[in-house]
Parts: C-alpha cells; sequence; structure tokens
C-alpha cells in the first residue's frame, strides 16, 4: 500500500530524472512508469498527459529549490556576498550530477523550456513563470547593492544580464560536458557589475 500512497511523487520524480539526463521529446510515457514502477493505468488515474506530468514535477522541483534560494539568498546576507554564494552553490550542484550521471547537466528548466517552446505552450508558460521567480531573487539582491551604493545602474537590467549569464554558462557547460566553464561564474558576474570582490 505503501508504494501505491507514493506512486504520483516518484512518477514526477522519474520523469525529472529522464527528461534531466535526457530529454522531453524521447521520453516516453512508458519509460516514466517503468522508472517510477508504477503501472499505465495508475499514471492516467493522476495525470492526463506527459505534459501535465512534467508540468507538476516542474512545479514541485520549484518549491524544493526555492528553499535552497531563500538561505542562498537571505536579505541578512550583503548583496554581493549572496550573489557569490548562488555561484559557489550552482557550480557545486553541477559537481554532484556529473560524479552521480557522468555528465554536466546544466539547467533544467533551461533545458526543458527551450525544447518545448514551440510544442507545449502550457509547459511553457509553467517554465517561464519559474525562471522569473529565480530571476527575482537576483533583482532584489541587486536592487539592495544599488541601494546600498554597491553597483550604478539600473538593477532591473543588471540582474537581467547577470541571471542570462548564469543560464548561458550552464547551458555552455552541458553542451560542452565541461564543469570547468562553471568555475568563471563568480568572476564573470562581478565583472558584468563592475565590482571587485574579496570573499570573506
Amino acid at each position: 500500500m505503501g508504494r501505491v500512497s507514493d506512486a504520483r511523487e516518484r512518477l514526477m520524480h522519474a520523469v525529472s530524472e529522464l527528461i534531466f539526463t535526457g530529454s522531453y521529446g524521447t521520453t516516453t510515457i512508458e519509460q516514466i512508469c517503468d522508472k517510477a514502477g508504477v503501472k499505465k493505468g495508475s499514471f492516467y488515474h493522476f495525470f492526463e498527459s506527459k505534459a501535465e506530468l512534467a508540468e507538476a514535477a516542474v512545479e514541485a522541483a520549484w518549491q524544493e529549490h526555492k528553499q535552497k534560494l531563500d538561505h542562498i539568498f537571505s536579505p541578512a546576507t550583503p548583496p554581493l556576498e549572496r550573489l557569490a554564494r548562488c555561484c559557489d552553490f550552482e557550480f557545486e550542484e553541477q559537481a554532484k550530477l556529473k560524479e552521480q550521471y557522468g555528465r554536466v547537466l546544466g539547467c533544467a528548466l533551461c533545458a526543458l523550456g527551450a525544447e518545448v517552446s514551440t510544442q507545449e505552450d502550457r509547459l511553457r508558460r509553467k517554465v517561464d513563470e519559474v525562471m522569473r521567480q529565480v530571476r527575482m531573487y537576483f533583482e532584489t539582491t541587486l536592487r539592495d547593492a544599488h541601494a546600498a551604493g554597491l553597483i550604478t545602474g539600473d538593477p532591473v537590467a543588471k540582474a537581467r544580464a547577470v541571471y542570462a549569464f548564469h543560464e548561458g554558462s550552464l547551458t555552455q557547460a552541458r553542451i560542452e560536458n565541461d564543469l570547468e566553464i562553471l568555475r568563471g561564474l563568480k568572476e564573470g558576474t562581478m565583472e558584468l557589475l563592475g565590482v571587485q570582490y574579496a570573499a570573506k
């Protein structure tokens, strides 16, 4: 009975892993059910389609990831230190994933969003919604940095640039399967902001 009660969660975990390590398009409902140890009939008890399952999985993963970001971007931490901690976190997370799966996987949201953007509009909107919420952490941080006199210029525009730099670096690291690309995140972020940062 225990396995039945957590079938929905196992399906979400399975689709997340299969898409992240492979692709949305090549992942089948049969593969998802096999990985989750759930019968196909049970799949349709919870979800109408693969897209609906993927959307639920994105939301569940976001709620888990959000707790980590809340800690990293805590207002009690100085703004530039928040950004530095974010860079360290992203590198460490990718290092763990490479050790587990043998490849640099980059950003799951970016990979999924780019793949489905012209095919599954509802799923695209969910990815866009979550990525906007992630970007808000950068925006709030840079507003605080601007208010403290640490950066000049438009903090919203700078947040977009920094977030794009992070996503681009993660995507490049995934394509090239090269973790070393991410070692430059911190330096590149501070250069974009025109600031010098010395870790404490």
